[in-house]
């Protein structure tokens, strides 16, 4: 069943927060509902961390990926209208992933398999990332016949900067994590050394480990320090796009990249 799964007090953690991303079928690819929902749950936790019981929250998907981005299947039924989309975005989308900015605790991304698009703005929204070495990151829309709206893509770019910000968006590339760790944008979880005669733990199971012991690791520093900070470092508010943003929405590439995609062949722009 899918959904945005809220768990307080992770791995033992007093004070420390889980927000799941859970669709897992379809890569934790996001549908509306999900965003819906994602938004509620930040602001859910947001409101518990001003009340001081949350004080590092934690985001990962579900299973072996983060994020595959947005859930395409849902996308004509709204995508071709300016007026829909531009509500998509800035009404649905734009809103969950600032309350994920506006969060007074750090946030600490965990980061498996996919994190494409949708789920790369999300680890955008992160203040500490950490990722398998199997972990991918891109933004390939363009082979979907459209642009990522202007707020999300400001965001990529001021996480991202200029050069891989234009890679992804312009030449639609992939990415592994290794690839990021030079821009300081996230860290790879180790792989353990394993006890004499003991398997060594899995991907997944060494980027849990690495995730909690970040977590311990912030529980241990000064709550007003970490409030203080995050609303120092908060980015400059960014304007909602004038309805002109979103005149494309009809466009035959638009339409022509989505039907490739659902009918799984090549599109022909």
């Amino acid at each position: 069943m899918s959904g945005i799964d809220l768990q307080t007090n992770w791995a033992g953690l007093a004070g420390v927060a889980r927000v799941v991303i859970s669709q897992p079928h379809k890569r934790n690819a996001l549908s509306r509902a999900l965003w819906q929902q994602l938004r509620q749950a930040a602001d859910a936790t947001a409101e518990q961390a001003r009340a001081g019981r949350v004080r590092v929250v934690v985001l990962q998907g579900e299973g072996e990926h983060f994020c595959a981005g947005g859930d395409i299947a849902e996308y004509e039924q709204f995508r071709f209208n300016p007026a829909t989309l531009m509500q998509f975005h800035e009404q649905e989308v734009w809103p969950a992933l600032q309350a994920l900015l506006d969060l007074p605790v750090p946030l600490v991304a965990a980061i498996d398999g996919a994190c494409m698009g949708a789920g790369l703005e999300l680890a955008c929204c992160a203040d500490v990332r950490w990722a398998t070495e199997r972990a991918r990151f891109g933004a390939p829309i363009a082979q979907l016949g459209f642009p990522m709206a202007p707020r999300e893509a400001a965001l990529v770019h001021a996480r991202l900067g200029d050069a891989w910000a234009r890679r992804m968006l312009l030449a639609a590339e992939k990415t592994s994590a290794s690839a990021l760790v030079p821009l300081g944008f996230l860290q790879i979880a180790p792989a353990p050394l394993a006890a004499e005669g003991q398997p060594q733990l899995d991907e997944a199971a060494a980027l849990q480990a690495a995730v909690r012991q970040a977590c311990t690791e912030l529980l241990a520093l000064s709550p007003l320090a970490a409030r203080l900070h995050k609303a120092q470092l908060q980015l400059p508010p960014l304007p909602a796009a004038p309805a002109s943003a979103y005149a494309w929405a009809d466009h035959a590439e638009h339409r022509e990249g989505i039907a490739a995609f659902l009918q799984r062949r090549t599109p022909r722009f």
